[in-house]
């Protein structure tokens, strides 16, 4: 049996900052069970919810050298859905509000977890084929690795992946203080290896020396390797070009299932959407004072407000938009000007604009059960998960022709009466606008045409099974 222990910051139902922790939380209970024993190994942040702390059984602890200073590491564990957690126990590393502070600190806390997973590794009984690293938090595992194999049988023939959920956070910081915090030799300090641009750069080093690298789509594979794209580590993506893939992420059907959702107002399915899915749009409009009418075309957004998902192009043509005969329902909260624009076109047209700047779970499903179209303009996507959810809940999404969006939606043809969403490809505010207008076209005019798109949305699969299916495929390849 192949052994694979996810490393990783986050992880659905312990600790979420975004989708990372969905695919960490979920992708392990997709493999097959006979044939692979997948854990995950985490930090016990101070700021997870009591309810799984109490749950936490203790299962060793020591004492490990981070270069000059001594810190304790306690492991932990817990069985959740059948599969092995693995907590890293240290209170001066992973307290605090938030799983991230500032920078600094984060540098130093995750050269520590990097670290403290590779010492952990013979004392808990478990020895992984595949170490399989998630974003920069864990960009150090396959340097520190590589420099743990001289003088130790134990580590040799260990294999690591390292997946990029998004290439723009890299973990960068002054060598001199990286080399002091980690304990590396200068031997890893060069420009071919751990430093980038006269900083030290975890995910650089975790790209370096790792035997595969994967991204979180075919698109945004291809996409890391132009200056655009590439965060100024589109050089290095192109020399490892050969060891380099994307594997679009899934969702949890069982979680996302508008058949018995508890959380919408009325359950449906792909035979029955046409009259019952409206019913949850409805009483959507009820609850956040839009004006109620069945009929009228609602648009959906939930995300982070930041500038990467284009909220500077919906900022540019709100006002036009909102002259169009269409709803539209925002939820999420980051940059300010994203959340006041919001907040201001909710309080100018407050019959067609509902602004919830907060976030929350059963709202999120509420918006992708009521409404028609879901807009996610992205200026660069690495796969995104909420177009996936909303073609799950048939709402058919607008979105831009970038990294997961373009791999997952497929833009709707008229005359092959194909496509199972809206896309426009040049980031251009109008170009977006002109899309959206096309769908209302589509919405009003020619519904039975829209019912077929959202019929087709529906059928799709972009379950976790799939992508577990092309991670065993790169795991086997590995290993043979």
């Amino acid at each position: 049996m192949e052994k694979i222990l996810f490393v990783a910051s986050e992880s659905v139902p312990f600790i979420k900052t975004g989708g990372l922790a969905d695919v960490v939380g979920s992708l392990p209970k997709y493999f097959d069970k006979e044939k692979y024993d997948v854990r995950v190994m985490l930090p016990k942040y101070m700021c997870m919810k009591d309810e799984w702390k109490e749950k936490l059984t203790y299962c060793t602890h020591f004492y490990m050298d981070l270069n000059w200073r001594t810190q304790y590491v306690g492991i932990l564990e817990l069985e959740y859905d059948g599969i092995t957690f693995y907590f890293i126990d240290n209170e001066y590393y992973f307290n605090g509000f938030a799983p991230y502070g500032d920078m600094y600190s984060d540098i130093e806390k995750f050269a520590f977890f990097s670290k403290a997973v590779l010492s952990a590794l013979p004392l808990i009984d478990f020895r992984p084929d595949i170490l399989h690293c998630h974003d920069w938090q864990s960009g150090l595992v396959p340097v520190y690795l590589d420099n743990f194999r001289y003088g130790n049988e134990f580590y040799r023939g260990i294999k690591t992946i390292m997946t990029i959920h998004n290439l723009k956070f890299q973990g960068t910081w002054d060598t001199k203080r990286v080399m002091d915090i980690t304990g590396l030799p200068r031997y890893y300090f060069a420009p071919d290896k751990l430093e980038a641009y006269k900083d030290a750069n975890y995910l650089k080093g975790g790209i370096v020396y790792a035997d595969r690298i994967t991204t979180v789509s075919s698109s945004y594979a291809e996409e890391i390797k132009t200056p655009f794209y590439g965060e100024k580590l589109d050089g290095l993506m192109n020399a490892r070009a050969n060891s380099l893939s994307g594997i679009v992420n899934g969702i949890d059907y069982e979680d996302y299932d508008p058949a018995d959702d508890p959380h919408i107002e009325k359950n449906y399915t792909v035979d029955n959407f046409r009259k019952e899915k409206v019913k949850n749009k409805t009483a959507l409009q009820k609850e956040l004072g839009l004006e109620a009418d069945h009929r009228v075309m609602m648009i959906g957004v939930v995300s982070r407000l930041t500038d990467q998902k284009g909220f500077d192009l919906i900022s540019y043509v709100m006002d036009e938009l909102c002259q169009d005969a269409v709803q539209l329902v925002v939820l999420g909260t980051g940059e300010e000007q994203y959340e006041n624009m919001f907040r201001h076109y909710a309080w100018k047209y407050s019959d067609k604009v509902s602004a919830n700047i907060f976030y929350s779970e059963p709202m999120s499903h509420k918006v992708y059960a009521s409404c028609d179209a879901f807009l996610m303009p992205s200026l660069f996507e690495p796969c995104g998960l909420s177009q996936l959810m909303s073609l799950r809940y048939g709402t058919v999404p607008i979105v831009r022709e970038t990294g997961g969006l373009k791999d997952t939606v497929e833009p709707y043809n008229e005359f092959e009466k194909t496509g199972t969403g809206f896309s426009f490809m040049n980031y251009n505010a109008h170009e977006m606008l002109g899309t959206v207008r096309y769908a209302e076209r589509i919405y009003y005019d020619k519904k039975r045409d829209w019912n077929k798109i959202v019929e087709r949305g529906m059928q799709k699969d972009f379950s976790w099974k799939n992508s577990a299916k092309q991670y065993e495929e790169l795991y086997e390849s590995i290993l043979c």
